[in-house]
């Protein structure tokens, strides 16, 4: 036996070395028969992966492997998200050969992470599992999932929306209190206006806008698409007075991009002024995609307008209108004699004619 057994409490450990690399980790076993079977299994294959043979890595070499892959050719917020699960959220998953993660495993995970996280948190650190996971399954390191974990049910919540009537006066605050350099408010028309995300804000650049179309083409955009988005003529008068030829629309004094986050401060502080819920820039997209379903574009539209490659993601960012709702309710009382209004003029229209029936039967009694 080249590996050697021992207890921390009452849970079972193992360490060897394979070319001068000391390994040392947990069974998670406090039987120790079961510990061995484990730690076996665990230096037989870390034998063959030292010979280059066996390329079944740890979950958290996966995360390793994925990251050197794609941290050049993905956003830096994905980056971030998956980094951060490396590195703090993998709850006893790390040491753990990909094709030997079961469900009582992930399941057990996604406990301990629910102990200071909220459940839809929890969804998403999931996602994250799945993520890196199937990328395996595509390079052919494991041939399936052999875990099987659903996603938790959530209770769904309203989601705020930036009421038309009150889009001057937020747009009005958001001006007041980015004075200084005017950027959060060219940023914040770019969402509103054609449905840009923050990240395509920073992005944004001035020869991307055909003027005599009064179209703009985002050119790095999180699908990689390039289509043109139909401006408005509001948008394009706003614009018009800072035009240049080229360079970032929205940059520092010396030309940097700007990062991440750097509208939502002053958009929440602008909901504050004005008492309209909880508008961040995710929310201000899916205003103008609910608006623009609200005018009458088909959902396929709106769809080609936000960019999404599945129309199930923009229905997702689409809000009922309750105002169409409250219209019906309105004409429903109405027909049946429910309002103030209807139910004062039915009693006028019975005074009315009992009165005319009154006066006939005077006139025919005489």
């Amino acid at each position: 036996m080249e590996y050697q057994l021992f207890r921390v409490g009452n849970i079972w450990h193992y360490r060897f070395q394979i070319n001068g690399t000391r390994v040392q980790r947990s069974t998670r076993e406090t039987v120790k028969y079961r510990a061995a079977e484990i730690a076996d299994r665990a230096y037989t294959r870390a034998r063959i992966w030292a010979r280059g043979d066996d390329p079944v890595p740890t979950l958290r070499e996966l995360v390793v492997q994925w990251l050197e892959v794609h941290r050049p050719i993905v956003s830096r917020a994905h980056v971030d998200i998956v980094e951060r699960f490396g590195r703090l959220h993998l709850f006893g998953l790390g040491d753990v050969f990909i094709d030997e993660i079961t469900t009582e495993l992930v399941e057990a995970a996604r406990n301990s992470y629910l102990e200071s996280h909220a459940a839809a948190s929890a969804n998403q650190w999931l996602n994250v599992l799945k993520l890196v996971c199937r990328w395996a399954i595509r390079r052919k390191v494991i041939p399936a999932l052999p875990w099987a974990v659903k996603r938790l049910k959530l209770q769904k919540r309203p989601r705020a929306m930036l009421p038309v009537a009150n889009t001057r006066e937020w747009l009005a605050h958001i001006d007041e209190l980015d004075s200084d350099d005017g950027l959060i408010s060219i940023a914040v028309r770019l969402m509103l206006g054609i449905g840009l995300r923050e990240s395509e804000t920073i992005t944004a650049r001035w020869e991307w806008i055909d003027w005599s179309r009064a179209s703009y083409t985002p050119g790095i955009t999180k699908g990689r698409e390039a289509d043109p988005l139909p401006m408005p003529r509001w948008l394009i008068e706003y614009l018009q007075t800072m035009r240049r030829e080229t360079g970032l629309i929205v940059a520092r004094a010396d030309g940097a991009p700007l990062c991440r986050g750097f509208t939502r401060r002053k958009m929440l502080a602008a909901n504050e002024a004005t008492g309209i819920g909880h508008i961040t820039p995710h929310r201000l997209r899916g205003t103008f995609a609910t608006l623009l379903s609200e005018e009458g574009a088909p959902v396929q539209t709106v769809q080609k307008a936000l960019r999404h490659k599945n129309v199930g993601t923009t229905m997702a960012y689409l809000e009922a209108c309750m105002d169409l709702v409250s219209r019906a309710q309105e004409r429903i009382a109405e027909n049946a004699g429910l309002n103030a209004a209807s139910q004062s003029q039915q009693s006028g229209e019975e005074m009315a004619k009992s009165m005319a029936q009154t006066r006939t039967g005077s006139r025919m009694s005489n």
